[in-house]
């Protein structure tokens, strides 16, 4: 990983962490709101962070800070297809 890309990384999953923090407990949020959060410009260039916030999530699901969740149930992130949301572990 370049510096740049381990920069983005480590941004997202603050990213995730503080939009999960000023959500109640439970609340979930979308990759693409991490995503949003990080980008600094104000066009759609938010959707190339889109596979690195789902890359954050996971990394953060490793360390048993969040879990990734499908239709409101908990997923391994290996297994998980499709659209997911991302929670505070409880």
């Amino acid at each position: 990983m370049t510096d740049s890309e381990e920069r983005t990384a480590a941004r997202l999953e603050r990213t995730i962490l503080d939009l999960l923090g000023d959500r109640r407990p439970g609340a979930t949020i979308c990759p693409s709101d991490a995503a949003r959060a990080a980008y600094d410009g104000d066009d759609d260039g938010w959707r190339a962070l889109m596979e690195p916030a789902r890359a954050a999530a996971r990394r953060l699901v490793a360390a048993g800070e969040v879990e990734i969740t499908q239709a409101g149930r908990p997923v391994e992130p290996s297994e998980a297809r499709g659209p997911i949301r991302i929670r505070r572990v409880h």
